[in-house]
């Protein structure tokens, strides 16, 4: 009697704390924070620092990335395709890296022209619960988030330049 009345107690707890450890769980491309003004933050990389809000007005795709992931890699060619195409659109790319040389290298090595900062531990991605990369938040005009696309992307394909068309 006692075992049962005690998995009963912990089948309970773990039904209710379940959906309160799934909550914060942000990781679908239609994350918590979709209508909600992107979080601002200014990202110092020496002489470089961007912040968010000085965009508002321009459609903004904010990628989160790191000179040690493969899919990054991949990722950056098209984006800088996208810039060239889209001028209306602000791409900015902030690294995660730790490590300014490797970052400074990398973008040597990569020929990348994109608006580019490295955040390494300011923690400009954990605002917007990204930890894994590559993540890309699109914001509108407004400074509100409309959408988090997961994982590398193409970004000049014709549906989400489709997309893009209607932001």
């Amino acid at each position: 009697m006692r075992f049962r009345v005690a998995s009963r107690s912990l089948i309970l707890s773990a039904s209710l704390l379940a959906p309160a450890l799934f909550a914060g769980c942000n990781r679908g491309d239609h994350p918590q924070q979709i209508a909600e003004v992107a979080p601002d933050f200014t990202v110092h990389n020496g002489a470089q620092n961007i912040q968010l809000s000085k965009f508002r007005g321009k459609v903004v795709l904010l990628n989160f990335w790191a000179t040690w992931c493969a899919p990054c890699i991949d990722e950056l060619p098209s984006l800088q395709r996208l810039q060239a195409l889209r001028p209306d659109i602000q791409v900015v790319a902030v690294s995660i890296d730790d490590d300014p040389d490797a970052y400074n290298k990398f973008l040597q090595q990569y020929s990348i022209n994109l608006l580019s900062a490295r955040d390494g531990t300011q923690g400009a991605n954990l605002k917007y619960g990204s930890v894994r990369v590559p993540e890309t938040f699109l914001i509108d005009r407004q400074g509100n988030i409309r959408r988090k696309f997961i994982g590398p992307q193409e970004w000049t394909n014709s549906e989400i330049m489709s997309y893009l068309d209607k932001i």
